[in-house]
């Protein structure tokens, strides 16, 4: 992930914090779309649910240059996600849902380029999720 592509999400989603409330359930729609067997895995009200997840990326993509404060917090929340029952491949079809979501609420602002950082913004933040359930099952495996 470059510094530039760090200054196009941090910008980038500058523009979806006014509409925060309308991206996050355009998020779950989609999401659900894709996959409806997720819709359980959400015990809460998804309005708030929808809040949690904004406060969550805007923390993420504010701290993209404060790495070594960001991994440990993207750490545990693999873990928290694991034992919520995230699997795997649920990743990719978060991803897919997020992406629609930037394009829906960016429009024209939502370049290739904008796009690609988002790809690399997204893979480095769910590779240190990944990593850490996969450390833990390593664990717990080993124990």
């Amino acid at each position: 992930m470059t510094s530039e592509q760090i200054a196009l999400a941090q910008s980038s989603f500058a523009q979806v914090i006014p509409i925060a409330d309308t991206a996050a359930a355009l998020f779950y729609g989609r999401l659900f779309e894709l996959a409806p067997e997720l819709r359980p895995l959400f015990k809460g009200e998804l309005q708030e649910q929808g809040r949690k997840l904004m406060r969550m990326i805007g923390l993420a993509v504010k701290s993209l240059d404060q790495w070594e404060t960001l991994a440990p917090v993207l750490r545990d929340l693999g873990q928290r996600h694991e034992q919520y029952g995230v699997r795997e491949q649920d990743y990719d079809t978060v991803g897919a849902a997020m992406l629609w979501t930037l394009e829906q609420g960016l429009g024209p602002s939502f370049t290739p380029e904008v796009k690609a950082a988002w790809v690399a913004v997204y893979a480095r933040i769910t590779g240190v999720m990944q990593r850490a359930t996969a450390r833990t099952q390593r664990l717990d495996h080993a124990a």
